[in-house]
């Protein structure tokens, strides 16, 4: 018998009447205005306007939930579209399902967009908001805790997730605790977003080296986290589809890192009557 294990919350929605409060929802909210704060006050102490960060956050959202939700219908499209499927649920965000690949793909084309129209570089726009997104990451990971989903392989350490029966995998109905691989993740992000902020602050990162950091630092905690979970997945020479995503993902931003210090090393200053004035200069030429 296991003596100490963590509880999952007995359920992820409150009811105020007829509306409902999930708390899956609230974790990504959460995550969202932590990274809105941080990224302001970063991209402030870089000399940019701390009001731009939250205009940008506006293209960013909804873009980044966008690219999250449809990653997870394409790479795992059974629940929707296959025998037994609804594909009305591919809309029910709310039951968990955001793809963080395309939740920074698409996000990024919204930060793209809103720094076209601020007259803001994308790349260092990028570097002040990085250890925010991953902070958003660490947040939200905890909505998978209220939902019971995404947890690992059975385990009986201390602090194994304990699952109800009704949401534990066919087969596995008997055991009881899993690896929390939310949390692992959560503490994964939280480290990484020290670590861009500390590598930041020694060696002045710039032109997109400190975000190129947190995608490669993320991508290697993903790549373990996601060795564990026995969650459904496509699965590719023996590596989950995820798997592949992340090693992609950390060739790429290194590559990008490398790429960047030998072409434009030291870091790029940031004035707010630059941003003014290319804010200025949109402004008239959509006029």
């Amino acid at each position: 018998m296991q003596l100490a294990f963590l509880p999952s919350p007995s359920r992820g929605v409150i009811h105020l009447g007829p509306l409902p409060l999930r708390a899956y929802a609230f974790c990504i909210i959460l995550g969202i205005v932590v990274a809105v704060w941080l990224g302001g006050r970063r991209w402030a102490a870089r000399g940019g306007d701390r009001a731009a960060v939250a205009d940008i956050a506006l293209w960013m959202v909804p873009f980044g939930l966008l690219g999250g939700r449809l990653y997870h219908v394409i790479t795992t499209p059974e629940p929707y579209f296959k025998a037994n499927g609804n594909p009305v649920h591919a809309l029910y965000v709310w039951n968990g399902g955001l793809g963080i690949p395309g939740a920074l793909a698409l996000g990024a084309v919204g930060a793209w967009i809103g720094c076209r129209r601020r007259g803001i570089a994308l790349p260092a726009f990028a570097d002040a908001i990085a250890p925010g997104i991953a902070l958003a990451q660490a947040i939200g990971r905890w909505g998978n805790w209220f939902n019971q989903e995404l947890f690992g392989r059975p385990t009986t350490l201390p602090w194994g997730l304990e699952i109800s029966p009704a949401k534990r995998p066919a087969g596995l109905e008997n055991v009881a605790t899993y690896h929390p691989t939310f949390l692992y993740e959560s503490l994964w992000s939280v480290g990484v977003a020290l670590l861009v902020i500390w590598a930041d602050r020694r060696f002045r990162l710039g032109h997109g080296r400190a975000f190129a950091l947190y995608v490669a630092a993320y991508a290697v905690g993903r790549f373990w986290v996601e060795y564990l979970r026995i969650d459904e997945a496509h699965a590719f020479l023996g590596l989950r589809l995820n798997d592949w995503t992340s090693i992609a993902a950390f060739a790429g931003a290194a590559a990008c890192f490398v790429f960047s210090a030998r072409r434009r090393p030291g870091r790029e200053e940031i004035t707010v009557d630059d941003n003014r004035r290319h804010a200025a200069a949109e402004q008239t030429k959509g006029a």
